[in-house]
């Protein structure tokens, strides 16, 4: 008889016992900055409520966190050079070689960009997986050295780390047609609490289903622009957020803020009850982000119950699947607009989306099942122990 998901996990915990598992490759946590953080957070937690050690590298830099644990997670802060190339690789090696002598079974990656130093832990038989993220030598901020460098970085993923996944199917699909493989695919998770109205709507200036939403680094190809461009000609009494930032796009924001009209409000980074708040009582969502894979603002805002209107990428497709709205990324502003001003118009159209929104993440993105899925992984990974090669 063929054992369940449920009961071969439950049967490696009996056999194997509590893990040691790293989490490296992010900014780290508390969450400040972007979906993998809040990855890492949301997945740590739940690994050691389960049981298991969990350690997370940070960035010196970006938290400032002055605990030695979160959630019951082991934190390591270590040093790196605060540049737009060097940042993350600098740390990651760093955090590589410390990791090397400390004992964990597995230590998990994520960034295809850090995929050349996956294999110092094997060096002392602990496991390493890496999620690939989306394809990001497509990103308009690298230049052509750094797209190449990504480029061999992505292929060394496929033969570096003991293993590598995805959080997409359409990233599953580049990699099996690309390479021939068919890395394990574990979708990202989305998990929320809803708040009323409060102290942050009225900080800025709002009121409850009476704004669009947008969340998520302001960097070109993230595309907010679309969304400011086709709100300046809209004529609505409605107010248009723009939630985020970046700490490398500094031309690009100014000009973003240059020319938007005065019914646009930058609130900057925002997270937490703030980030809570506002997500909670949108009249719509819209994802504008033209690369990437599994975007979490995008299904954090279907887990608030938000009606998403997206960039009609195949990943942003994927995340939504027969819920939501797509306009065509190519057109920009031009495309987004006219849908904007059908569903400004149209209240139950949105409130009917934002119900089928809901159910579709609740029944495929839950953060628990996730877990399932990287804690089977991790256990799968160490009976026996891996040995570096193929």
């Amino acid at each position: 008889m063929i054992a369940s998901a449920a009961e071969q996990l439950e049967r490696y915990r009996r056999n194997r016992g509590p893990l040691r598992i790293a989490m490296l490759g992010t900014r780290g946590i508390p969450a400040g900055y972007s979906g993998f953080e809040t990855c890492v957070e949301e997945l740590g937690s739940r690994l050691v409520l389960r049981g298991h050690e969990v350690t997370v590298y940070n960035r010196a830099h970006h938290v400032r966190y002055a605990g030695d644990f979160y959630k019951g997670i082991h934190l390591v802060t270590l040093p790196t050079i605060p540049n737009k190339y060097l940042d993350t690789i600098v740390h990651t090696t760093f955090s590589s070689l410390h990791a090397l002598t400390q004992g964990y079974d597995v230590d998990i990656y994520f960034i295809a960009g850090n995929s050349l130093v996956t294999w110092i832990p094997r060096l002392f038989g602990q496991a390493t997986i890496l999620n690939v993220d989306g394809l990001d030598w497509k990103r308009q901020k690298w230049p052509p050295l750094a797209k190449r460098y990504i480029q061999f970085a992505e292929k060394m993923a496929t033969l570096l780390p003991t293993l590598f996944l995805t959080d997409s199917q359409v990233v599953q699909r580049y990699y099996r047609e690309q390479y021939g493989l068919e890395p394990p695919y574990i979708p990202y998770g989305a998990s929320v609490v809803r708040r009323p109205p409060g102290e942050w709507l009225e900080r800025f200036g709002l009121e409850a289903g009476r704004y669009v939403l947008f969340v998520g680094r302001l960097v070109p190809e993230n595309c907010a622009h679309h969304l400011v461009d086709a709100w300046n000609d809209i004529d609505s009494d409605m107010k248009c957020v723009i939630v985020g930032d970046a700490p490398y796009a500094k031309e690009y924001i100014a000009d973003l803020k240059a020319r938007a009209k005065g019914n646009v409000i930058f609130t900057g980074y925002l997270f937490g009850e703030g980030y809570a708040e506002l997500s909670s009582n949108a009249y719509l969502f819209v994802e504008t982000s033209g690369v990437g894979g599994t975007h979490p603002a995008l299904l954090e805002a279907m887990a608030f119950g938000n009606c998403v209107v997206i960039n009609g990428t195949a990943e942003n497709r994927e995340s939504i699947g027969e819920t939501g709205f797509a306009y065509d990324g190519e057109a920009g502003a031009e495309g987004l607009r006219p849908l904007l001003e059908r569903l400004l118009a149209n209240p139950e159209e949105v409130t009917t989306c934002g119900r089928k929104t809901l159910a579709r993440v609740q029944s495929v993105y839950s953060w628990a099942a996730v877990t399932d899925a990287y804690e089977a992984l991790c256990y799968r990974l160490t009976i026996p122990a891996p040995k570096i090669g193929r």
